[in-house]
């Protein structure tokens, strides 16, 4: 189908374009951007007055809990909620059940997630058998069965000789790990380290759990020359060890959840268990400092760490409550209360829900590579039309995940996802 997106404000983080103009679409990709051609004669236009038209968003850490977890979230529930948050392309961890660790395991779920024709899925693959930590995956072949990388999900691995192989492993074939820093013993609280846990009497996971395990993942690096995406920073010491391994030139690369970015654990008010999350959101400075990260480029994308649970797993002390929000729908417009709230740039605000992860991924998303994350004349026409004059109450009913738990519910966000498209094609739509 050939669609003109017509009279919004084009904003293409990756190359700095942002002028109101016309999109026009054909055969799945960009065809003109600014003018429609003049022999263009589309069969549908979408009128974006007002509106923002962006690269589909791209998101680096999303659950959609299949295959095992099917009562918390399926992958049609959560890909029609990636796309009306303007997610057009997503990347799930490996840690369901049973675990990505083999060939058929991915294949499978990628073939599932492209009969639905909607986001596109990027898997991650297990970077040891069952994520027990003991033995390496076969990752060349989980790479060709469509593995953009590979990690432990929340799982910290225990041995430093098993991490150390896997980057050696990981470095000789040019794969990226992808590693969430805590360490093993240290991490087994459920709130961060802090006057606040110790008045409500809940177990403590201190600074030094990331730290550590900072410092083991850098000394490994220098050693093995690997590439790692480190998942979810949470604190002012963890941004500023990645800060100084970028000035060393490591090949490093981070991002933070849209939950450690503007919540604290005073959030987490008397034992609300929608704030019980992981990594557990710590206090003011860090959350300053992971603003700052941010803005500055230290940590390279915001992510949604989209993890719907069920009812049955959050409506339980807030120490036994299952970690986890839903946040793909809110991804967007997270970004958007960012930059007006904290005076990031708009294009940069866009640009760590876009082009930056896309740059994360790299060569690992192929034929997209050249694509994803931006507006480019004969690229793939992933795009999101985005509202920022709009403003929602985040109303657990109304969201389309599975998964209704978010520590956002009842916030009043700015701008709404209008429209998304995915290969040309109209995928979500604002009724």
């Amino acid at each position: 189908m050939k669609i003109l997106i017509q009279n919004g404000r084009v904003l293409d983080p990756a190359t700095g374009y942002d002028r109101v103009g016309d999109v026009a679409v054909a055969a799945g990709r960009v065809i003109a951007i600014g003018q429609a051609p003049n022999d263009f004669q589309p069969a549908r236009t979408i009128d974006a007055t007002g509106c923002l038209v962006l690269p589909g968003l791209v998101d680096l850490a999303a659950r959609l809990r299949e295959p095992g977890y099917e009562h918390e979230g399926m992958l049609e529930s959560e890909m029609a909620a990636a796309v009306a948050g303007g997610v057009t392309s997503l990347v799930c961890p490996p840690d369901t059940d049973p675990v990505l660790d083999e060939p058929g395991l991915v294949e499978m779920l990628k073939f599932r997630a492209e009969k639905l024709h909607r986001a596109r899925l990027f898997p991650l693959g297990a970077l040891t058998r069952g994520l027990a930590g003991e033995v390496l995956t076969e990752m060349a072949e989980l790479t060709e069965s469509g593995c953009v990388g590979f990690g432990q999900a929340d799982v910290p691995l225990a041995s430093t000789q098993v991490q150390q192989r896997a980057l050696q492993y990981a470095a000789t074939f040019g794969y990226t790990v992808w590693l969430r820093p805590q360490e093993l013993h240290l991490g087994k609280g459920v709130a961060a380290s802090g006057p606040l846990a110790t008045r409500l009497g809940l177990s403590g996971v201190p600074v030094a759990a990331e730290t550590i395990a900072l410092h083991t993942i850098f000394e490994l690096l220098k050693t093995t020359g690997a590439r790692v995406h480190l998942c979810r920073l949470s604190s002012a010491a963890g941004v500023q060890l990645v800060r100084q391994a970028k000035a060393e030139g490591l090949k490093v690369t981070c991002d933070v959840s849209i939950n450690s970015l503007l919540l604290t654990d005073t959030d987490i008010g008397y034992f609300d268990s929608r704030a019980r999350l992981s990594p557990p959101l710590r206090q003011q400075r860090d959350r300053d400092a992971l603003l700052a990260g941010l803005a500055d480029g230290t940590i390279d994308a915001l992510v949604s760490d989209h993890t719907p649970v069920d009812e049955d797993a959050k409506t339980l002390p807030f120490a036994e409550a299952e970690p986890g929000a839903t946040g793909l729908e809110l991804l967007a417009s997270i970004a958007l209360k960012w930059s007006r709230d904290h005076g990031a740039p708009l294009a940069r605000a866009f640009a760590t829900v876009t082009a930056e992860p896309a740059r994360v991924l790299g060569s690992a998303l192929g034929t997209l590579a050249a694509s994803a994350g931006r507006i480019a004349e004969g690229g793939v026409a992933d795009l999101c039309v985005f509202d920022p004059e709009a403003a929602w109450t985040v109303a657990p009913e109304a969201l389309r995940s599975q998964g209704r738990h978010t520590p956002f519910s009842g916030y009043e966000l700015p701008g709404r996802v209008r429209c998304t498209l995915v290969g040309g094609v109209v995928a979500f739509e604002q009724g």
